[in-house]
């Protein structure tokens, strides 16, 4: 007899949970971790080669309006609550094969402490965050015809080559669906039901909630890691668009063709900015 309340009344040997360790210690974080790392190095040997991608044409100086600030608000909330998120994910799921070694016992544990209790408490603002830029952003990334040409010719990512696009092209357009919409949803019910516990879900549900959360942020870090170089220091203007809300007038034609015929001809609520400001030209 156990006197253990809920839906664990009168368990007390759960043999899934050696399962479910086997599962987590072993091919989730050794294949996982392979993930993780190929993109990475992928992603250095192209900064390598081509460094960063900059515009053909000298920018003008002429701004045009990209995002507003409510959608740059939405953006940095989701982008670094998932920063955090997958850190902090990273020290709880390789920690002990990567960090242990080096920090020693004492320091790891305070580390995974506080990694957990920020995953726990940052989840929640991430979900808030992921419903309002979903709604925000979704109109834009329906498909259009002219997406295939841009897959076709892989958005002249290897020839340089101008690919015309709308305000998102085609690589950005799957990046949402895929990764925003649905891992990133994965994540978050998964997630809730790891945070919290108290909603009676039995043990058996939390281990399969755990291992569908760790694959889901493994391949969402693993997609994510290209959005970040590109909008970093893998593209001229890109990182200046979230960071201001503007982006340079020769940048918008080259990268984005189609919404800057739209912008240009008053067929769109993005603004022209008037004067010459000068171009930003190291983001």
């Amino acid at each position: 007899y156990a006197s253990v309340p809920g839906r664990e009344m009168n368990v007390l040997i759960q043999d899934g949970g050696h399962e479910w360790r086997k599962l987590r210690n072993g091919p989730l974080t050794f294949y996982g971790g392979i993930l993780l790392l190929i993109p990475v190095g992928i992603l250095v040997l192209f900064y390598l080669a081509k460094g960063p991608i900059k515009t053909h044409d000298p920018l003008t100086g002429r701004l045009i309006e990209r995002f507003s600030s409510v959608e740059r608000v939405a953006h940095w909330t989701m982008g670094l609550s998932f920063v955090v998120l997958a850190l902090t994910g990273i020290v709880i799921l390789f920690g002990k094969h990567i960090i242990l070694p080096i920090v020693g016992h004492a320091a790891f544990a305070g580390l995974t402490t506080l990694s957990k209790n920020l995953h726990n408490f940052v989840g929640p603002l991430f979900i808030f965050a992921l419903v309002i830029f979903i709604t925000l952003f979704i109109r834009e990334n329906f498909w259009k015809s002219y997406d295939g040409a841009w897959f076709g010719k892989a958005g002249g990512l290897l020839s340089g080559e101008h690919v015309p696009s709308g305000k998102f092209n085609a690589g950005e357009k799957t990046l949402f669906w895929i990764l925003v919409v649905g891992l990133c949803a994965v994540l978050s019910v998964t997630g809730l039901i790891l945070n919290f516990p108290n909603w009676n879900q039995g043990r058996e549900a939390m281990q399969l909630a755990n291992l569908i959360h760790g694959g889901a942020a493994i391949l969402a870090m693993a997609m994510a890691t290209g959005h970040i170089y590109l909008g970093t220091i893998g593209m001229q203007g890109a990182l200046n668009a979230m960071k201001t809300g503007y982006v340079d007038e020769t940048w918008a034609k080259e990268h984005h063709q189609y919404w800057y015929d739209e912008v240009k001809a008053g067929k769109r609520p993005e603004k022209v900015a008037g004067g010459s400001a000068q171009p930003a030209t190291g983001d």
